[in-house]
């Protein structure tokens, strides 16, 4: 296992999470690279997150999926996938400590013995402490993957974002989503590409700070409507695509 972390990137957005950023960093294993994208904070994330090793690289305007694609791109600038022993995996973790960050050879393990493409970290199987996910978000992630399995016949249990996926299958994506949509594009591009796919149970906590999404009822709803509309999008783009045969040209 610490031969396949070593091969494992991982990626961290984080907007004003300097205490969460710091316990993420030191409970994570050791792994390839750590790439912290510090998404606009105006407090000491950037700087606590480089003092204890993190690659840190900055996308000012604000935005979960673009702070994600900054940091692949910065990946794939400094680490070519051509490179010998370059990151073969790619995870992603969120900077509020409320994933448990030595769960992660958890996740890496079905990947290193090519059981899967993609792996989630699920929480709504694993144990949730009380108050760390709302009612509103419960009640969403279910509607979304609820539609998700009606759309395209594959039924996930979580949107969670502690997962980790093999970097050539990930390239094929072609993520673009700047936004909250940016887990479900993963999810459902992950079905359309046939990707071999494994939920695990991860436990998850009270978070550190407070939610940019489900801490304020307008961030609630911007979120759920952004995940409404990707899958609503992607339905319309996919229709008559059958799984695993891709997405068309047109699809973005």
């Amino acid at each position: 296992m610490r031969q396949a972390l070593a091969r494992t990137a991982v990626v961290i957005p984080a907007r004003d999470e300097q205490e969460g950023i710091v316990r993420v960093l030191r409970d994570l294993p050791a792994v390839g690279v750590v790439i912290v994208v510090d998404n606009g904070s105006r407090d000491e994330t950037a700087r606590r997150a480089a003092a204890l090793g993190a690659e840190v690289v900055h996308e000012p305007v604000a935005g979960y999926g673009r702070a994600c694609l900054r940091g692949l791109r910065h990946l794939d600038e400094r680490y070519p996938a051509s490179v010998p022993d370059a990151p073969q995996w790619v995870a992603f973790l969120d900077a509020d400590h409320a994933d448990d960050p030595r769960l992660l050879p958890e996740l890496v393990e079905p990947l290193a013995q090519d059981e899967a493409d993609f792996v989630l970290g699920t929480r709504l199987k694993g144990a949730c402490e009380p108050g760390a996910l709302p009612p509103q978000v419960r009640w969403g992630n279910r509607l979304a993957v609820w539609l998700m399995a009606r759309i395209w016949g594959f039924r996930y249990s979580d949107l969670g974002p502690f997962r980790v996926i093999r970097r050539a299958a990930l390239e094929r994506l072609q993520m673009t989503d700047l936004d909250f949509g940016w887990t479900v594009e993963m999810q459902v591009k992950a079905v359309l590409h046939g990707l071999r796919i494994v939920e695990l149970p991860v436990p998850y906590r009270r978070r550190i700070g407070r939610s940019k999404i489900s801490g304020t009822v307008a961030g609630t709803v911007r979120a759920g409507t952004k995940i409404l509309y990707t899958i609503a999008r992607y339905a319309w783009k996919t229709r008559g695509v059958p799984r695993a045969e891709g997405i068309p040209q047109n699809v973005a």
